[in-house]
């Protein structure tokens, strides 16, 4: 076992001491991984192994979120949520996600410097800055953990042979982690693929198309291999309220560096994060310019360049940084696909941050004489950043926001509110109510349940508060259920109506439901017995993304015999 193994996931643990201090940051989107990582862990216990529904919200009227979101990071939390007690599962996934930042950003730096350099440049990545404010401000677990993609990804495009495999798995692990840095990962992608292109055109024609056809290859297989997730969440995108993700507060134009919105909370966080940006691009772009000077330094001198010069790819991609952090980009955010819904622009610090750790590392020393003052620089670099990290970040944690807690109320029938773009189009979430039963009849289609309490925003459209705990006691939809009607009735069921659902009534099934505003299924019954079954389906989108899935990593298996077969 070589020593980066041991020292890597100690230095995390460095990073994460804060936390097993302190205890959990309650960060920006700590409730809502929790709550994910609760919902996916019960249904694993109960044999669900790829959840699609996420029962509790809407209080307990559920939402497909697991359609659409990501299955890496959840998954992963479920896992950790059945395998360790709730309260230190934020400590321990933080812990996992900076030992794969530090794994990866050492596999970049190992092939172009030292294995000391190397092993500082892991360091400093996996407690820079950026990583801290996802860490323990914003709790974003999911672009938390994609962090550690990005400089596989670099690597991928920049070394001097780039291969088809190489490419494809970190922009696979992009996507099954978190969208937003997919889409950064995937432009980024494609803009050194094409200065690589024209380079190669420039060069030497002949390289050009095995170059084109091992990008090209590559970055389809890339996105082939998470197609289980990625079809659907691309189809069914239709059923939902999906642009409801961007909506005021929540969209590019409003969160450009030093923006104002009406939301003051929202104006702090953005004063914070555009201070954080300001620093680490001045940092980006001296490190950077030293660099090249260096690179051309040693040119002149005929010393042995590193290799593949990778300093005017890090300069190109600082500098779009830069530019896209600002409004004078707005024509390109707003017409590029799908980079409207990175929502913030500052994101793109993921890849500012390894830009900059990776132009350290090019610059630190090679020699064996630097040995000593490394391996001592990593540990107290790691310690001290995390420590500066959690006193510039740290979230206090209300009392019924500790993992505790929240695991008690979800393990007695307290429902969460809904996400606005998950929610099936059509479905009012200000009407919804949160102390629904599983079911009742009505006479009335468009009826309440009788008893319960009606969502204040219905009345007040200003109303953006939390309901009292003790009103989100709700109850489940049952999935099988006999009646016995005397006369016809509408049977409501605290379950969003959405098109995966598949209702049978004595082994026939309802192709129609009842519309109604708070989006929970309705079906008109007649007189007499009705048998009546609920089960989730795969449609045809989903089946074929997992079928090109299988085809993929058939493939990427073939691409992985290939190349061994051509070393040896």
């Amino acid at each position: 076992m070589r020593r980066h193994h041991i020292l890597l996931p100690l230095a995390a643990l460095l990073a994460t001491l804060p936390l097993l201090l302190h205890g959990c940051s309650c960060g920006h989107d700590f409730g809502f991984h929790l709550q994910s990582w609760l919902d996916a862990a019960q249904q694993l216990r109960h044999g669900t192994l790829y959840p699609h529904w996420a029962w509790t919200a809407a209080y307990n009227a559920g939402e497909p979120r697991f359609i659409f979101y990501p299955p890496l990071s959840w998954m992963l939390g479920a896992l950790l949520t059945i395998l360790f007690p709730i309260s230190a599962t934020p400590a321990i996934y933080t812990w996992i996600a900076f030992t794969a930042a530090g794994f990866a950003m050492h596999h970049l730096a190992r092939q172009y410097t030292s294995p000391n350099a190397a092993l500082l440049a892991a360091a400093l990545y996996m407690a820079n800055p950026y990583m801290l404010f996802n860490a323990f401000e914003r709790t974003a677990y999911a672009e938390l953990l994609a962090a550690a993609w990005i400089p596989l990804l670099l690597l991928a495009v920049l070394r001097k042979r780039p291969t088809v495999q190489g490419i494809a798995i970190p922009v696979a692990l992009l996507w099954l982690t978190n969208a937003p840095a997919a889409v950064m990962g995937c432009y980024m992608l494609a803009l050194l693929a094409v200065v690589r292109l024209v380079a190669a055109f420039r060069a030497s024609r002949p390289q050009l198309f095995p170059l084109l056809l091992t990008m090209s290859t590559g970055t389809v297989l890339g996105l082939a291999l998470p197609a289980f997730y990625l079809v659907p969440a691309a189809y069914e995108r239709r059923y939902v309220q999906i642009a409801m993700a961007i909506i005021p507060n929540m969209r590019f134009e409003d969160n450009f560096l030093f923006g104002h919105t009406a939301d003051t909370p929202h104006n702090v966080v953005l004063h914070t994060i555009s201070l954080l940006a300001v620093v680490l691009l001045l940092l980006t772009l001296g490190t950077v310019a030293f660099l090249l000077f260096q690179t051309q330094k040693d040119r002149s001198q005929q010393e042995p360049a590193r290799p593949g010069t990778p300093a005017p790819y890090l300069a190109l991609l600082t500098v779009v940084i830069a530019f896209l952090l600002v409004p004078i980009s707005t024509p390109l955010w707003r017409y590029l696909p799908d980079l409207a819904f990175l929502q913030f622009p500052w994101r793109l610090l993921t890849i500012l941050s390894a830009v900059l750790v990776f132009a350290i590392a090019l610059l630190l020393p090679r020699g064996d004489s630097s040995r000593k003052p490394m391996l001592i620089a990593a540990p107290v670099c790691v310690l001290v950043l995390s420590l500066l990290g959690i006193t510039l970040y740290r979230q206090a944690c209300e009392a019924t926001g500790l993992p505790s807690a929240t695991a008690a109320l979800f393990s007695t029938h307290h429902g969460v509110p809904p996400t606005d773009e998950y929610t099936p189009n059509e479905a009012d979430n200000d009407i919804l109510r949160s102390n629904d039963p599983g079911y009742w009849l009505t006479s009335n289609p468009a009826g309440f349940a009788p008893g319960t309490i009606p969502n204040p925003a219905a009345t007040d459209p200003n109303f953006s508060g939390e309901l009292p705990v003790e009103q989100t006691v709700s109850a489940q939809a049952p999935r099988h259920l006999v009646l016995n009607l005397a006369q016809p009735e509408t049977l409501v069921l605290n379950l969003r109506d959405f098109p995966d659902w598949r209702l049978t009534r004595n082994g026939t099934e309802l192709p129609a439901h009842l519309q109604r505003d708070d989006g929970l299924l309705a079906i008109a019954l007649p007189s007499g017995l009705s048998t009546l079954d609920i089960a989730w389906r795969y449609t045809l989108d989903q089946k074929l993304g997992i079928a090109i899935s299988a085809c993929a990593l058939v493939l990427l298996g073939l691409t992985f015999l290939r190349s061994r077969k051509i070393k040896d």
